[in-house]
C-alpha cells in the first residue's frame, strides 16, 4: 500500500495538469473567458481530489470505522450467506473521495469491474456501472465486505491495495468520487449508526464486532 500524504490525491494530478495547461494555452491565444473557465475547472479538480489527514481515535480492534464520506441512506437486514446487515452510503462531489480501511487486518479479496457511470436512477445502474468489491478480515477472522459503485463520475474507481496485504484501520486504500457504497456486516456485529447520519471515513464509527 502506497499512502499519498500530499494535500491532493495523486488520482487527480492528470486532471489538474490538463486543466491548467488548457488555461495557459487559452491565455496565450487571448481567449480570456475560456482561460478563466479552464482555471476554474482546475480549482474544482483540486477541491474534488483533496486528501486531508485524519487522526484515528477508535483504537478498539473490534471497532469498524466508515471507509467513505457520505450520508447513510439505508440500513437493511439481508439474507446473504455470512452477512446479515447492509449499510448503504451515498457520496457526492462535496465529499472527500479518499477511501480508508475500516478495520485492521488484511485484504482477503478484491475485484474491480470497469463499466458505465450512469445515474443511480437508471434501470441499468446496478447491472452496468463500474464497481469495486473488497473483503477485509481482522485478526479475529471477522469479515466486512465493501462495495463501491460509481454514479455519474468523471473519474474511475481506483483501488491501491492488493490481496493478502496487511492493512491498518484508517489508512488509505483507494479513491472513488460520486458513488454509492455498500457495507456488508455479519450477525455478530452491533451497529452504531442510523439512517440519514453524515459520516466521515476513518472518523465515524459503524459499530463493533461482539
Amino acid at each position: 500500500m502506497k499512502n499519498n500524504l500530499f494535500i491532493v490525491s495523486k488520482n487527480g494530478y492528470k486532471y489538474i495538469a490538463y486543466a491548467l495547461l488548457t488555461a495557459i494555452i487559452f491565455g496565450i491565444l487571448d481567449l480570456e473567458f475560456f482561460s478563466l473557465l479552464s482555471f476554474a475547472l482546475a480549482l474544482f479538480f483540486i477541491y474534488s481530489f483533496r486528501n486531508p489527514e485524519r487522526e484515528l481515535s477508535l483504537l478498539d480492534d473490534k471497532a469498524v470505522v466508515s471507509p467513505v464520506d457520505g450520508v447513510v441512506k439505508a440500513i437493511d437486514e439481508i439474507k446473504n450467506g455470512q452477512y446479515v446487515y447492509r449499510v448503504l452510503v451515498e457520496s457526492n462531489y462535496m465529499n472527500v473521495g479518499v477511501l480508508r480501511v475500516p478495520l485492521s487486518g488484511h485484504l482477503e479479496s478484491t475485484k474491480v469491474i470497469r463499466g458505465a457511470r450512469t445515474s443511480k436512477k437508471s434501470k441499468l445502474f446496478y447491472d452496468l456501472n463500474e464497481t469495486a468489491e473488497l473483503v477485509f478480515v481482522d485478526a479475529h477472522n471477522n469479515r466486512v465486505k465493501v462495495l463501491h459503485r460509481l454514479k455519474q463520475s468523471f473519474a474511475p474507481v481506483n483501488i491501491e491495495v492488493s490481496k493478502n496485504e496487511p492493512l491498518y484501520k484508517g489508512s488509505r486504500y483507494g479513491y472513488a468520487i460520486n458513488s454509492m457504497s455498500e457495507l456488508y456486516l455479519p450477525k455478530n456485529f452491533r451497529l452504531d449508526i442510523k439512517p440519514n447520519s453524515e459520516i466521515q471515513a476513518s472518523h465515524s464509527l459503524i459499530g463493533y464486532f461482539s
